[in-house]
């Protein structure tokens, strides 16, 4: 059996909210000790940033942690790094841990990236010939060479997450916890990161992964955590822990709704549902939209479309309906429509609607809309060798390859 790296067993941390340090909390503090009120432990001064937060993470395993700003994300990560203690419960970690928890954090702004490399290896334990060892691997994976004799406060934000990754993922750690460097640096960088991280993981390293990269998080994390106002509200493989994440915390509606018009045709409701909440579409699952159209009279040869257009407003996809195929609009009243995508092939990316009402061919056009109900397609539960990039293509299409020789 595989030994745990991290054990977290009934964490709580909670934080004093007002002026906790001054003379009159702290006379009300001692008042409060001495005449208690018998109330609960739950009064309005705390925060509670974890509440009975417990789980383990095997050696060797990725476990992404995801939730909404505020969760408890960040918290948990400093109690396993030292940096702070929990109020209540116990967080152990087996092996050398290396954190890379914010831009900076354990980087000496006066210092050079040189000296800062070598500090953080000293911290970790490492001797001196050990960094040395390491040092060239570190500043090729950095790309920060040219300013390694500059002071680390001139570096931008970028540049020191950089280093602060590279110094973290080379020394060797047993445990790498890392939160949110996907949200810095550009693409390139980005898929180093996960790179380095998987290869960690193949090594036998554990590694524990905060991010808003949903897509990074699915096809690097074994399994994830989700965490919700400070309790872990599911513990399960990436694609079911993402889909609790969304429908936790949907707030998008992909619907356009309008009121119906005296005159003339008029499309009154158009909604996209998606195969997760929040809008969002995994790749090669059903996508279907429904529409609404309200007539005050019949309507010559009634004929519906739509396109699907990427983020630069490109017709991707055009599909449509006419009344000699579906007969509809043929009396004044309220029609509705719905067109089902078996399995949509389109690549990660933004995406919103054009829809269309008219007559028959070279009849009068009664409405467009533009860029309503729009939704984002990923590529969830699709892991590969090489990581998914966006603006890599537009659409995938099904396909079987054979070799010979």
């Amino acid at each position: 059996m595989v030994e745990a790296a991290i054990t977290v067993e009934g964490v709580s941390k909670s934080y004093r909210l007002g002026r906790g340090g001054s003379a009159r909390g702290a006379i009300s503090q001692a008042l409060k000790r001495l005449f208690p009120s018998g109330g609960s432990d739950d009064d309005d001064s705390l925060l509670w940033a974890l509440r009975d937060v417990s789980f383990q993470v095997r050696a060797g395993e990725v476990v992404g942690v995801i939730g909404r700003n505020g969760a408890g994300k960040s918290t948990l990560l400093k109690i396993l790094s030292r940096i702070t203690a929990p109020s209540a419960g116990s967080a152990k970690i087996r092996g050398r841990v290396s954190s890379l928890l914010e831009v900076g954090t354990g980087f000496h702004p006066e210092l050079t990236g040189r000296e800062n490399v070598y500090m953080n290896g000293s911290i970790l334990g490492l001797s001196r010939p050990e960094i040395d060892q390491r040092f060239d691997e570190i500043v090729d994976f950095s790309g920060v060479e040219r300013f390694l004799d500059t002071p680390l406060k001139r570096y931008s934000s970028g540049m020191q997450v950089r280093l602060a990754f590279s110094v973290a993922a080379h020394l060797d750690p047993e445990v790498l916890i890392v939160d949110e460097v996907l949200a810095v640096g550009d693409a390139r960088f980005q898929q180093r990161c996960i790179g380095r991280m998987r290869a960690a993981s193949d090594l036998g390293r554990t590694v524990l992964l905060v991010s808003h990269n949903m897509q990074a998080v699915s096809t690097l994390a074994h399994r994830c955590l989700v965490l919700d106002a400070g309790r872990v509200v599911a513990d399960a493989a990436p694609r079911e822990a993402i889909s609790t994440y969304l429908q936790r915390h949907a707030t998008r509606r992909g619907i356009h709704e309008a009121e119906p018009s005296p005159d003339s045709p008029r499309i009154t409701r158009v909604e996209v549902i998606t195969s997760e909440p929040d809008c969002v579409q995994r790749n090669g699952t059903a996508l279907t939209v429904e529409f609404e159209v309200s007539t005050p009279a019949a309507v010559s040869g009634a004929a519906l479309s739509f396109q699907i257009c990427d983020e630069y407003d490109r017709p991707v996809i055009h599909l449509w309906t006419f009344d000699s195929e579906r007969p509809w609009c043929r009396s004044g009243g309220t029609f509705r429509a719905r067109c089902e995508i078996p399995k949509l092939r389109l690549y990660m990316g933004q995406y919103a609607l054009n829809v269309h009402l008219s007559e028959g061919s070279g009849g009068r056009k009664f409405e467009t809309l533009e860029g309503v109900c729009p939704f984002e397609v990923v590529m969830l539960g699709h892991p590969r060798e090489f990581e998914w990039r966006p603006h890599t293509c537009l659409y995938l299409e099904d396909c079987q390859w054979s070799v010979d020789g």
